[in-house]
């Protein structure tokens, strides 16, 4: 059985202030204005990477922007394929469809603001993402098993894309394991991590 994000949206959503963590990663978001406060406009969060963060799998968001500026420390972007570090009051903006990863390497926090624009459901993702992390469902890189990783990538599509293998290639895979997935429990959002 699925999760109904429109169900949820009317019990439990994000809200301003809600702090999240995810200990595998050593990153923390606190929402400052949700996809409800702006409409579907954007999601505007605050995130500290620790320090030698993990290294995230290099993604891209086929309809969606971002837009990073760091307000401490220095932030390691990987973009399109190129390596760049910004420091305090720097911003890039990343268009949809460019594929990166952003990590901390330093060996001091580091703090930015991220936009997401429109928001879509991208709070969901990331409530999801770093529940299971919390609770101890990812391995040691913070990758959740290969069964719940087909739930979210069929689900939040629109949001979040690994680079590789192929796109066409990721929905074949991921379709075949989705009913597996099901039938073993495993959902594409808990609402327990929704709130």
């Amino acid at each position: 059985m699925s999760c109904n994000i429109s169900h949820l949206t009317k019990k439990k959503m994000a809200y301003k202030g809600k702090q999240i963590t995810n200990p595998v990663s050593r990153q923390t978001i606190t929402f400052v204005t949700t996809a409800k406060e702006s409409k579907g406009d954007q999601l505007e969060m605050v995130s500290t990477w620790e320090p030698t963060s993990f290294k995230p799998s290099p993604h891209y968001h086929p309809y969606q922007d971002e837009v990073f500026e760091v307000m401490d420390g220095e932030l390691t972007l990987l973009l399109n394929g190129k390596t760049w570090t910004l420091k305090k009051g720097e911003s890039i903006h990343i268009p949809a469809t460019a594929v990166h990863s952003m990590w901390n390497a330093s060996k001091t926090n580091v703090v930015a603001r991220w936009k997401v624009f429109p928001a879509l459901n991208t709070e969901y993702l990331l409530e999801t993402g770093m529940g299971l992390a919390a609770d101890g469902k990812t391995t040691n890189d913070g990758v959740p098993d290969l069964l719940q990783v087909a739930l979210l990538a069929k689900k939040f599509k629109k949001e979040f894309r690994l680079k590789k293998p192929p796109f066409v290639v990721q929905q074949i895979i991921f379709g075949m394991l989705a009913p597996l997935a099901r039938l073993k429990g495993k959902k594409a959002i808990y609402p327990k991590y929704i709130d």
